[in-house]
């Protein structure tokens, strides 16, 4: 196998996961995309990044982007001699907006499409399973590399899977971003053990639910998006996040914390601008508001 001469580029659109009760399973892709390129060259590293996390995120092999290369490269039996890449990032990082998954997706994504060949050794599913790998979990990569809605998970015998659900397109977003990160390690660290019982039947009837509400019920979102599972528990990390999500909730607005926090995510009519605008208008002191429209694309390359 040989690489491909030239540049190759891939966008890759935020997500976000449990979406309430859907815990490490259910998540959505959102309209908003980091945008990348990279090249096989005679020698050596060269990363450049610009945007979100510019200064801030490493710039050589511990770039999310490139050890998501590297991994993929090693599974196809290669070593590119030299690497450039560079990043465009929009999605806000350690939000719950899928920064991580959108880096592995796309460092994934842009080693399979700079060798030629690359998508015989490596179809869409094997695809999946590596970014799934690489993350612990399928529930962000999914929607980042299908798009849409997507209902995922692992087997027993440890491969994942994913499937695409269906979203009524009367069904938008809001998402309210914080200033402050909250790591998804440090939100993970507050989840107990156990759950009772009565609270795991009821999260499993919820999701069940939320299925078919994003489907064509958008009408049950409020009752569909509740949880007793992770939400709570993870209040100590943000009190603000969950303050926010209680407050919209008691007013009948679908809100959750989207994936590990701290955003927060509230469902709303697509179009219905005075609704929207009202809603943006809750936004806390200090955080950002960001109306985005259900992505349908998933990974796109070029």
């Amino acid at each position: 196998m040989t690489f491909v001469q030239g540049p190759v580029g891939v966008s890759v659109p935020a997500t976000s996961a449990n979406l309430g009760p859907g815990f490490d399973t259910l998540g959505l892709a959102l309209d908003l995309r980091d945008r990348l390129e990279a090249e096989v060259v005679g020698e050596g590293l060269e990363v450049r990044v610009d945007g979100v996390g510019a200064g801030q995120v490493p710039t050589d092999e511990r770039h999310l982007v490139v050890r998501s290369m590297r991994a993929t490269f090693e599974r196809m039996g290669l070593e590119p001699p030299g690497l450039r890449l560079a990043c465009h990032n929009v999605i806000p990082h350690a939000r719950g907006l899928g920064s991580s998954s959108a880096a592995i997706v796309a460092g994934v994504w842009l080693a399979r499409d700079l060798v030629a060949g690359g998508r015989l050794l490596l179809d869409d599913a094997a695809l999946l399973d590596l970014a799934a790998t690489i993350e612990g979990h399928p529930d962000n990569v999914a929607p980042a590399l299908l798009g849409g809605f997507v209902i995922s998970g692992q087997d027993a015998g440890g491969g994942f899977y994913a499937v695409p659900g269906s979203v009524d397109p009367r069904i938008g977003a809001v998402v309210f971003i914080p200033a402050d990160p909250v790591s998804t390690e440090a939100a993970r660290g507050l989840l107990p053990a156990q759950v009772p019982h009565a609270d795991a039947a009821r999260n499993a009837g919820r999701a069940a639910l939320l299925v078919a509400a994003l489907a064509s019920s958008p009408e049950q979102l409020l009752r569909a998006t509740e949880d007793r599972l992770h939400q709570d528990y993870r209040r100590p990390a943000m009190p603000a996040s969950l303050d926010l999500v209680a407050a919209l909730r008691a007013d009948g607005v679908p809100a959750v914390v989207s994936g590990a926090g701290p955003t927060v995510l509230a469902f709303v009519e697509a179009g219905r601008t005075a609704q929207t605008e009202r809603l943006r208008a809750r936004c806390p002191q200090g955080w950002q508001a960001l109306v985005l429209a259900v992505d349908p694309r998933g990974a796109i390359g070029r």
